[in-house]
């Protein structure tokens, strides 16, 4: 199977990091490799904040529930969707900039995603890991003001990266039959893919964790959603700009 295959199938979230410093050269390296991942009609609507600072590393730590690899990581990154240099663009041409439509907030947002994509595969590559960070946006407002982030900017997720000083399992995925479908939507059998998936998440985390957690995919879904989701955010994305139409 191709190495790249192989290494995407292989990914794993990366908690716990031994004290080897990463290379800013290399920071850099990934950060251009993010940078060539596809953007929605050339927008390139991603900005990427490297927190170094330790009282800034303590306070988003904070600001994320107390997620400690966020304090302790050899890098923290923050992507930020970004539809400000865009109203500087407009401004050498003289064209007044529409802002705050609903297609401007997803494009930059999945321009992020892809974005942060291959930093993540460019960091697996050579040996490195990391995680994702979205409860960033738990106390998202405050994280803004300490990014120091300007109107039509707003942070998306933080990334951990750094030498991983764990190996853990990878954990199973959806099955194909569930994701994958041809012609149209068919979820008819679906149900009994969830039912056999199930035991498979449960079996693994009985195995990770000893027996000290004993949960399924859909019970941890069923539990997720039945909470509101940051109901926060649609008022401080409107404020910063976005979704106003």
């Amino acid at each position: 199977m191709d190495h790249v295959i192989t290494l995407l199938k292989a990914h794993r979230s990366i908690r716990k990091f031994t004290d080897r410093p990463v290379e800013q050269s290399l920071v850099e390296e990934m950060i251009l490799a993010g940078q060539c991942a596809a953007t929605s009609s050339f927008i390139q609507a991603c900005t990427v904040i490297q927190v170094n600072d330790h009282a800034a590393r303590e306070a988003l730590c904070d600001y994320t529930a107390g997620q400690k690899y966020v304090r302790e990581a050899p890098v923290f990154l923050v992507f930020c969707a970004d539809m400000q240099r865009h109203r500087l663009a407009c401004s050498r041409h003289d064209a007044p900039m529409l802002s705050g439509y609903t297609e401007q907030f997803l494009t930059a947002s999945l321009d992020c995603a892809l974005f942060a994509q291959n930093v993540m595969v460019a960091a697996e590559s050579v040996g490195l890991g990391g995680c994702y960070i979205g409860a960033i946006r738990i106390r998202i407002g405050e994280a803004d003001r300490l990014l120091g982030l300007p109107h039509l900017v707003y942070p998306v997720f933080g990334m951990c990266l750094g030498y991983p000083a764990q190996d853990p399992e990878t954990k199973p995925r959806l099955p194909l039959s569930v994701i994958l479908k041809q012609e149209r939507y068919n979820d008819e059998q679906d149900a009994a893919a969830i039912a056999a998936y199930d035991e498979q998440v449960r079996a693994y985390y009985r195995s990770r964790t000893g027996g000290r957690k004993d949960s399924s995919w859909s019970e941890q879904i069923a539990a997720m959603l039945v909470k509101e989701a940051r109901p926060h955010l649609l008022e401080f994305l409107r404020s910063k700009g976005f979704l106003l139409r």
